[in-house]
């Protein structure tokens, strides 16, 4: 099988020391497979991409030397496609409405009968407020978020453990198995679809692997805890699982994680100083097939 990978930005804000990384890791790691490299523009928050973001990574990347199969794919062309997924775990009965706002949900997971509120993978672990609040049946509903009823899931899936293929160089350190108490009490009902989105990050980037024959999904570490999410989505929905290669994570001096806030290290300012790819490369201490 070739091995391809991909790197999937949002053009919400300039890519930055952390991005450069994690798109030369990516791209690496298919070059010495003798594999494919492919971009995928993750646009799906519509209220906050904009045109002039993508056009500066495109040109970012290339300035560090990666190339991809062009059009790069593009999510927000693709919400049919979400929303057909959807409709099959919604006919499975495998998802509910959610009218909870983060108000909602920060008080009922601070409820003293709750309580010390749990973090998951999407923050605070929905205490299942709407699980059994709204009808299931019918037409699948557009004015609610729509969530995924674990519990249910997880019979559907007959599993016990959930568990994933880690390659990467943090084996050790990343966890790559999940009970299905682990699962409830620490992921629990994560949305499959936000009601201004019409889908979600787990699951576009669970179908958008799938539909572009990813098989292996490379990215930062502080990611791993949701590939659990994912490989739950894998089986519902028949598809198959890639393997992952989680790694490092880039940090401010203070060793906080970069955000996309951090402009003073995003690579166009770097760029601007007249820094070469070379030099950036030293700089984040990247190795070609090390990371």
């Amino acid at each position: 099988m070739t091995t391809r990978t991909r790197f999937a930005p949002s053009p919400t804000g300039p890519l930055h020391l952390g991005h450069g990384y994690a798109a030369l890791v990516a791209a690496d790691l298919a070059r010495a497979a003798g594999g494919q490299f492919l971009l995928r523009i993750e646009d799906i928050d519509r209220s906050r991409a904009r045109p002039h973001w993508e056009a500066q990574l495109k040109d970012d990347l290339h300035w560090l030397g990666l190339d991809w199969p062009d059009p790069a794919m593009r999510q927000s062309e693709r919400l049919g496609v979400y929303e057909e997924r959807l409709a099959t775990l919604w006919k499975d009965g495998l998802l509910y409405p959610c009218t909870c706002n983060r108000r909602d949900i920060q008080s009922a997971a601070s409820a003293p009968q709750e309580g010390a509120p749990m973090l998951g993978p999407d923050g605070l672990v929905y205490p299942g407020t709407c699980r059994h609040r709204h009808d299931r049946t019918g037409p699948m509903p557009r004015d609610a978020a729509l969530r995924l009823d674990m519990g249910l899931a997880l019979e559907r899936l007959g599993a016990q453990l959930i568990r994933f293929n880690e390659t990467g160089p943090l084996q050790k350190d990343i966890r790559t198995d999940w009970t299905r108490a682990e699962l409830l009490q620490g992921v629990g009902d994560v949305v499959l679809s936000r009601r201004e989105m019409g889908t979600s990050y787990h699951l576009s980037v669970v179908v958008d692997d799938h539909d572009q024959g990813i098989t292996l999904v490379t990215r930062g570490a502080d990611l791993a805890d949701a590939t659990s999410i994912h490989v739950v989505l894998q089986g519902l929905l028949g598809l198959s699982s890639p393997s992952y290669h989680h790694h490092r994570l880039i940090r401010d001096p203070a060793g906080k994680r970069l955000a996309k806030r951090d402009d003073a290290r995003a690579l166009a300012a770097y760029r601007a100083e007249g820094l070469a790819p070379a030099d950036l490369r030293r700089m984040i201490g990247f190795t070609p097939s090390v990371s």
